[in-house]
Parts: C-alpha cells; sequence; structure tokens
C-alpha cells in the first residue's frame, strides 16, 4: 500500500489519479483487497474470471452477507462462502433424435442449445453432456449435428471436417432480395479486434468461401440456401451481413428486428460414417422460415 507522504513516480501517481491506487490515512494501516482476487487466492482450482462471474451471480457471501460487485474490498480474514448451485441434470429435455448407431448419434439441435460448455461453469445443458462434439453450430442456429461416442470416432470425424470432405446446406430468412439469384461469396474473414467474439471481412484474413442461392422471395426477405466450403466461425452471418442482407434475428451482425430467433438452419450434413458408408442426413427448416417469407408480401 502506498502511504501518505511517500515519494512515488509519475507511473504510480497517475494510477493514484486513476483511482487504481487507494492512499491510506495516517491512521489507516488494515490491508484491503479486492473480492475476486482474495477469492482466487483461495479457491485455487477456478480461474478470476469465473470466480468474478460467481460473485455477479450471487453465488458468494462475506461474513455472511451477499456481495455481487467483484472489486469491492475486504480485509484478509473475512469469511467466504461459495455455493455454487448444481448443474441441472435436465432428465425431461430429450433430443432429436435423426439417426443412432454404435459410433454416432445425429440430432436435430434446437434453436437456444449451446453445442459445448463455455468456461469452467455452465448451469445449462449443452450437446457435449449427450456426445462427443465433432462440430459446433452457434447457440441459436438449429439443425444437424452429429456427435461422436468415443473419442477416437470424434477424432475420426473431426478429420473429415479439416479436409472439407464434409458438405454442409444451411437455410436461412434474410433481409430484403440479394441482387444475384446464384452467387459464390469469397470473402476472407479475421477476428474483429475493437469486438473479439466477432468476425468481420478483411483482407488479410482466412479464406472464406459460401455459395449462396435464393429460393423465393418476397422482397422484404428472402429464403436462401447457403452452402459453406470452409467452416469459419460466423461465416454465414458475417457474409450475407457485407453483402447488405443480414439473417433475421441476428443481435451480433444484424440490425436488432425484434424476431423471435436467428433464422438460419443447418438442413444438410453428408458424411462418411466410421462404417465406411457414406450418408446424407436431412433436417426439414422449421416451418415459420417460409411462413415469413410468404406472409410479409
Amino acid at each position: 500500500m502506498i502511504r501518505t507522504g511517500k515519494k512515488f513516480s509519475k507511473p504510480q501517481m497517475s494510477r493514484v489519479i486513476n483511482g487504481d491506487v487507494i492512499l491510506d490515512s495516517p491512521e489507516e494501516t488494515v490491508d484491503k483487497i479486492r473480492l475476486d482476487v482474495l477469492m482466487s487466492e483461495i479457491y485455487k482450482s477456478y480461474n478470476r474470471s469465473t470466480l468474478q462471474k460467481f460473485i455477479k451471480n450471487g453465488f458468494v457471501t462475506v461474513d455472511g452477507v451477499l456481495v455481487t460487485k467483484p472489486n469491492t474490498k475486504f480485509e484478509r480474514g473475512v469469511k467466504l462462502d461459495l455455493r455454487v448451485p448444481e448443474v441441472m441434470k435436465y432428465s425431461d429435455v430429450k433430443l432429436d433424435v435423426v439417426y443412432e448407431d454404435d459410433d454416432v448419434m445425429v440430432v436435430n439441435k434446437p434453436s437456444g442449445l449451446l453445442s459445448e460448455t463455455k468456461g469452467e461453469y455452465c448451469p445449462e445443458k449443452t450437446l457435449s453432456d449427450f456426445g462427443f462434439v465433432v462440430h459446433r453450430l452457434d447457440r441459436d442456429t438449429s439443425g444437424v449435428m452429429i456427435l461422436a461416442k468415443s473419442e477416437a470416432v470424434q477424432k475420426l470425424l473431426k478429420k473429415q471436417f479439416q479436409k472439407r470432405s464434409v458438405h454442409k446446406t444451411y437455410y436461412a430468412v434474410v433481409h430484403g432480395r440479394p441482387k444475384l439469384e446464384q452467387a459464390k461469396i469469397d470473402l476472407p474473414l479475421l477476428r474483429d479486434l475493437k469486438r473479439p467474439t466477432t468476425f468481420r471481412v478483411d483482407a488479410n484474413g482466412k479464406e472464406s468461401i459460401t455459395f449462396m442461392r435464393v429460393l423465393k422471395s418476397n422482397g422484404d426477405y428472402s429464403l436462401v440456401e447457403l452452402k459453406p466450403i470452409t467452416g469459419r466461425t460466423h461465416q454465414l452471418r458475417v457474409h450475407m451481413k457485407y453483402l447488405g442482407h443480414p439473417i433475421v434475428g441476428d443481435t451480433v451482425y444484424g440490425e436488432g428486428d425484434g424476431a423471435d430467433r436467428l433464422y438460419l438452419h443447418a438442413g444438410e450434413l453428408e458424411i462418411t460414417l466410421p462404417n465406411k458408408v457414406r450418408k446424407n442426413f436431412i433436417v426439414k427448416r422449421p416451418s415459420a422460415f417460409d411462413k415469413l417469407v410468404e406472409t410479409k408480401a
């Protein structure tokens, strides 16, 4: 701690001005520390980011009092109590299984379900609870996914995605009507450093190719078929946004249109199973996709 009257460097003075360092009064000698930092010293099995989530979610009490701000300061020696709720078992949730054998399970993932656990603590059901995840769909994207029943099969199937021998077909409802009925979208993608969880079109990015075909349109909305050749994160969403036709319900790349969901659906997945049989799994797109285009003329 820095005490009144002590000389310190200009950088240190800047920290004081910014509020990062608090000067003690002559009478104040008790060392205090941020709650999240204090907890990281005690609960070493969790990283600091996870502990901050616990605090904000109301899982932590200090001397019996609930505290929800990670930067609140306390003296060492206070009684900390961390009570993380048990992850729900979701026994009442059933997946729509399209196909299953001894090696794999193919499912129709509903919109809203995570593909994999985020971080160390995830209080919700994910597809990884049902099997080994081979590929991912965004939380709000629905459609066909394949799960492996062993790590060996997972590794085998992942290689097909890496070699681009897997063929995927998506359906989306986008705003407006694309100028071309069919197009090859070849636009490289790069992570947006201003928003690290998102991506943008950039000449220095990774190769990203999508084939697009308009199935029907009423001018306001269009139902399009999308066939990605590469599998970049958010590829379809970024490509359509760049063309000026963001996917309906896209709260990240869209314009907040108030839709009930992201209108993006993985309709087909063609892949070779471990038994060497080539299969094309089809999951029909939700009827809401067609209704939106037909009723908004």
